[in-house]
C-alpha cells in the first residue's frame, strides 16, 4: 500500500458531465481536511472551478477537451504540461480512454496511480432486460472514495461533509427582497428524455405548491432552448416564480443554490450541487433509478419520487437513462404532481422553520 504521508501533491482527473464532477465535491472535502497538507491539482472541464472555490488547497486545471486538447494529440499536449508539475499520485476518478492515456503516461514516469473502480459488470446485471439482479450498488461518491483509500489515504470514520452556505453575491442578491420565506429550487432538464417530467406536470405542481406552501419558486437549466422553455414557464404565474437561468454568472448561482430551502430536481446536475451544500433535493426519476449509484450525496432515498415498477419492471433500462425500451419513455409521468407536492411537503415538514406551511387540503 501506498504510503499516503508522501503524496504531497495529487492531481485528481474528473471531466465528463456536471453531475459527476460535483459529486467529487464530499469526497475531495473529507480528503483536504483529513489532510491539511495535502495539495490537490483537479483536472476538470473549463467551467465548472466555481464548484471548487469554497474547498481548501485545491486548484482547477481547466480543460476543453473539444479544441485545445482533443484527440490523442491533444492528450500527448495536456500530459507535456501536467508532467512539469511535482505529482506525487495521479487519482483517476474518470476511468475512460483520455483518462486511461494519461495515466499511462504517468505510470511511465514512476508516479503512482489509482483508478476509479465503475462496478461495470454490476451495472449491466442491475440495467439488463433479462435475469435483473435489482440490488444497491456502491454509490458513485464511495467509489471516488476507495480510489484514494487505494492510494493510502485515510478519512473521517464518521460525518458528512457539505459546503458552508455561500453569501449571495452579484445579481442573486437582486432576488432576495422579493422572495417568499421558503426558497424552493426547480431543475427540470435533464440529458435524456426519458429523465425529465413533463413542463405541463410540473407546472401543476408549482400551482400547487405556492397555493399550500409559502414560497418563491426558482428556476435553474442552462443553454439557450432551456432557458426560453423556463421563462415561458414562469410567464404563467404572476408572482413568486423566478427564471435564475440565463441572468447570472455560474459561480453566483451556485452561492443561491446554497441558499435554498430546497431543490427538486430530476437525475441530474442540479439536484447534485445543492446536495453538496446540505440542500435537501427531492428527486424525480424516471429509467434510471437511485441504485445504480447516483442519489445526490447525502439525501435519503426517501427523497426520491420513482415510477411503480409493478408498471415498469425494466427499471432502471439504463445507467444515464439514454436506453430503454417502447412504452418506457413517459414512465417519469407516471408520478403525479400531488406526490411530488407531498414529498416536497414532507421534506420541508421535517426542518424548522419559521413561518409554517399550511397543509394541502
Amino acid at each position: 500500500m501506498a504510503n499516503a504521508a508522501s503524496h504531497q501533491h495529487v492531481l485528481v482527473i474528473r471531466l465528463s458531465a456536471m453531475g459527476d464532477v460535483a459529486m467529487a465535491v464530499p469526497v475531495l472535502l473529507a480528503l483536504t481536511q483529513n489532510n491539511p497538507g495535502l495539495q490537490i491539482t483537479l483536472l476538470t472541464k473549463a467551467g465548472f472551478n466555481p464548484i471548487f472555490n469554497a474547498l481548501p488547497n485545491i486548484s482547477v486545471f481547466p480543460v476543453d477537451v473539444k479544441k485545445e486538447y482533443k484527440g490523442l494529440i491533444g492528450i500527448f499536449k495536456l500530459f507535456g504540461q501536467l508532467k512539469k508539475l511535482p505529482f506525487d499520485a495521479v487519482a483517476d476518478l474518470h476511468n475512460v480512454i483520455r483518462s486511461k492515456v494519461l495515466v499511462a503516461l504517468f505510470r511511465l514516469k514512476g508516479v503512482k496511480t489509482m483508478q476509479l473502480d465503475k462496478g461495470r459488470k454490476e451495472k449491466k446485471r442491475l440495467t439488463r432486460e433479462k435475469r435483473k439482479v435489482f440490488t444497491p450498488l456502491r454509490s458513485t461518491v464511495e467509489r471516488y472514495k476507495q480510489v484514494f483509500l487505494n492510494l493510502g489515504f485515510q478519512f473521517p470514520k464518521e460525518g458528512r461533509f457539505f459546503l458552508p452556505k455561500e453569501q449571495v453575491s452579484g445579481i442573486a442578491l437582486s432576488f432576495l427582497p422579493k422572495v417568499q420565506p421558503i426558497k424552493i429550487g426547480i431543475a427540470p432538464f435533464a440529458t435524456y428524455p426519458g429523465k425529465m417530467y413533463h413542463l405541463d406536470l410540473l407546472k401543476e405542481v408549482m400551482n400547487k405548491l405556492l397555493n399550500v406552501v409559502d414560497s418563491s419558486l426558482f428556476l435553474f437549466g442552462g443553454g439557450q432552448k432551456e432557458i426560453e422553455k423556463l421563462k415561458e414557464l414562469e410567464a404563467n404565474f404572476e408572482s413568486n416564480v423566478y427564471c435564475i437561468a440565463g441572468t447570472m454568472t455560474f459561480e453566483e448561482e451556485l452561492t443561491f443554490i446554497s441558499n435554498l430551502d430546497l431543490m427538486l430536481a430530476m437525475d441530474s446536475g442540479n439536484g447534485h450541487l445543492a446536495a453538496n451544500y446540505g440542500v435537501p433535493v427531492v428527486t424525480i426519476w424516471g429509467v434510471t433509478h437511485p441504485y445504480a449509484g447516483f442519489l445526490p450525496y447525502g439525501q435519503p432515498i426517501e427523497n426520491s419520487l420513482l415510477p411503480d415498477r409493478n408498471t415498469y419492471p425494466l427499471i432502471p433500462t439504463s445507467v444515464y437513462g439514454n436506453k430503454y425500451p417502447k412504452g418506457y419513455e413517459k414512465a417519469i409521468n407516471s408520478i403525479t404532481p400531488d406526490e411530488v407536492l407531498r414529498k416536497i411537503q414532507k421534506v420541508l415538514g421535517q426542518r424548522d422553520y419559521t413561518r409554517k406551511f399550511r397543509e394541502m387540503e
